[in-house]
């Protein structure tokens, strides 16, 4: 397959930054860590950005206080306490969660910290209460090694999760507090990363590192893959919350796409001969233009006495329009910074259209004085919102001289990515003065290092040295993380390739009959319990696994009681062959052994779940054996 673009001569470099939930009470409190759609009791707060001891504002800070929000935030009683509502003082910090933090860091060839000092990170988006997040280093200088190189870990980190998003309105954001505090594991790479399948790769050697610990949260919304892309020329872009695995190679050949688009823009604007002084903050009022437009918008906003405001773009023609990533374009990312303010923008390029006419459009390209090469953009809004709206895209403009500025933005479901906000600076750390120290003494990291889980790819490897199993059938069981319950399973007696089979063979082939993700680990050993006592046969395994996720609420013994499941004894299963030879005695005279086929299919018609399909085929067989000789 050819490659998009030449990385290395582009000077690709990537950082990824892991967080995935650690399936242990919250870090900072002994209370679950579950969702509930239960709320008890809501309150209200306003965040503000402060001087850190650098004596700086966070640029990313400001940025969300801008937005002037009030944040509401819900809770219940059993999942939220004063802790988490910023009333109390933190406890802890959890030591599952702090142990399960320094075994990753072990599996990720990192060495552990001597002691653990939490920090305050600022936040003041609304989805932390107190206005910051508790973060702390357990682990430093790791590793990962790739067919491109090796890739360092130069931190693995402890941190609390933020709030949920419930509802998101223009001044008011509603959080739901019981995801506040669930412990999280960051890990962070160094930028070694050149390739974009090479990110993938190193992506899954942390996932798979994660994993085997056994005590981190599944599920959409559990882990969250963050990347730092950029190339020469370019800038280090943050990419926030890429969720699945096989996007990532994707995303960053958008970013590298958008970055080389941004360049060539630049480049476009210098050769033209445009200057920062020449984009200037002058805002002109082009109201009377649009008196009688057809536009919805434009005529929504002159009613409810707002103004359409212009400003003029020099030598910007024909690049707002330019496509940066498939389907957005420079103007896009003016609109996405103006979209604190107003719902959109228009702009000379997209121009007539939105029931704006060619005739509006000339008489705004006369009332500004434009050149051939010069744009203009519009806001439809009251004066005060439409200046703020247009400040925003003169900065952005005024970027595109530059080329690509560093900001954070969201990945999107189609490889896409937007603006979210500027790049976090370094001035919104600060210590944490709740927590003393913690001393990681030389015992604990013994006793840590001394009993790692096995990594994925390691436990594939012995079961397939040690059950004799498939390869295919060995990954699919450690990967839906049905590995721990094979093993007890064959523990107890039962053959390997039998259990695997049910576990990976059965269950694939019910996804698209039955929910069953419904099925827990508590139906599964049940019905293997019949198995084992001799009160159902393995044939039956499909059957119960379908009727339980369809009813979780009943038990594997219930449901092969109820479908007749449970095995006949061999008197009756006898019987049952009898009718099934009497009733074709002509085709098994005519045919003998010939007949097997058809005589086993009708049998098992009658016995499949009832009786085992060895012991019909052993009385199918002697059957047609005596009837051929008689």
């Amino acid at each position: 397959m050819t490659e998009k673009f030449d990385y290395e001569k582009l000077g690709l470099k990537v950082g990824l930054e892991i967080h995935r939930q650690l399936d242990t009470k919250k870090l900072f409190s002994p209370v679950p860590s579950e969702f509930s759609e239960e709320v008890d009791f809501t309150f209200e707060r306003r965040l503000r950005p402060t001087i850190s001891e650098m004596g700086e504002i966070d640029p990313a800070a400001l940025e969300e206080f801008k937005k002037g929000r009030k944040y509401v935030y819900q809770g219940n009683y059993r999942l939220t306490d004063l802790v988490y509502m910023d009333e109390e003082p933190p406890r802890g910090p959890d030591g599952e969660a702090l142990k399960v933090a320094l075994q990753i860091g072990y599996l990720l060839n990192a060495a552990p910290v001597d002691e653990v000092h939490f920090m305050r990170k600022i936040v003041i988006d609304g989805s932390n209460v107190s206005g910051f997040q508790r973060t702390a280093i357990v682990a430093m200088d790791g590793r990962v090694d790739t067919p491109w190189g090796s890739v360092g870990i130069p931190t693995v980190c402890l941190e609390e999760d933020a709030c949920r998003i419930v509802e998101r309105k223009e001044k008011e954001v509603i959080y739901r507090l019981d995801r506040l505090g669930i412990p999280l594991v960051e890990i962070s790479t160094t930028p070694d990363i050149h390739h974009p399948e090479q990110a993938k790769v190193v992506a899954k050697y942390i996932g798979d590192a994660l994993r085997a610990t056994r005590k981190v949260k599944r599920g959409l919304g559990t882990i969250r893959q963050d990347l730092n892309v950029s190339i020469k020329g370019g800038a280090r872009v943050e990419i926030k919350g890429v969720q699945e695995l096989d996007m990532i190679p994707l995303i960053i050949e958008r970013e590298v796409e958008r970055q080389l688009n941004l360049l060539r823009i630049r480049d476009e604007l210098r050769e033209r001969g445009v200057k920062p002084e020449d984009i200037r903050e002058e805002f002109h009022d082009v109201t009377d233009v649009f008196e009688n437009t057809g536009s919805k918008i434009v005529a929504k906003a002159i009613k409810n006495g707002g103004k359409v405001l212009a400003i003029k773009l020099p030598g910007f023609r024909g690049l707002i329009g330019r496509e940066i990533q498939p389907g957005r374009r420079l103007g896009t990312e003016m609109a996405d910074r103006a979209k604190k303010y107003v719902r959109g923008i228009f702009h000379i390029d997209e121009l007539p259209n939105y029931g704006i006419t060619e005739l509006e459009v000339n008489a705004v390209i006369e009332k500004l004085g434009l050149g051939e090469e010069d744009a203009f953009v519009l806001v439809a809004a009251d004066e005060e919102t439409a200046r703020k709206a247009l400040m925003e895209v003169v900065k952005r403009a005024k970027e595109a001289l530059e080329g690509v500025p560093e900001e954070t933005r969201r990945a999107l479901p189609d490889g896409n990515t937007q603006y979210m906000r500027p790049l976090p600076g370094k001035a919104r750390m600060y210590p944490e003065t709740d927590i003393p120290p913690i001393l990681i003494t030389p015992e604990m990291k013994e006793r840590i290092k001394a009993n790692l889980p096995e990594l994925p790819q390691e436990r594939v490897e012995r079961f397939v040295r040690e059950y004799r199993i498939d390869r295919s059938l060995a990954e699919t069981l450690v990967n839906d993380e049905r590995d721990e319950l094979f093993e007890e399973l064959v523990k107890r007696g039962l053959k390997p390739s039998l259990v695997a089979s049910i576990l990976v063979v059965v269950l694939k082939g019910l996804r698209k009959e039955a929910p069953i993700e419904n099925l827990t680990e508590e139906h599964i050993r049940g019905a293997f319990e019949l198995y084992l006592e001799g009160r159902i046969a393995k044939e039956a395994f499909e059957e119960i696994f379908k009727e339980l996720a369809k009813h979780p609420e009943k038990t594997s013994q219930q449901v092969a009681e109820e479908k007749g499941l449970t095995l006949l004894s061999e008197e009756e299963v006898e019987r049952i062959i009898d009718e099934v030879i009497q009733g074709n005695i002509d085709v098994i005279k005519a045919k003998g052994m010939g007949a097997m086929g058809m005589i086993m299919g009708r049998a098992m018609a009658k016995l499949r779940g009832r009786a085992d399909g060895k012991l019909v085929n052993q009385l199918v067989r002697k059957k047609i054996q005596e009837v051929s000789k008689g």
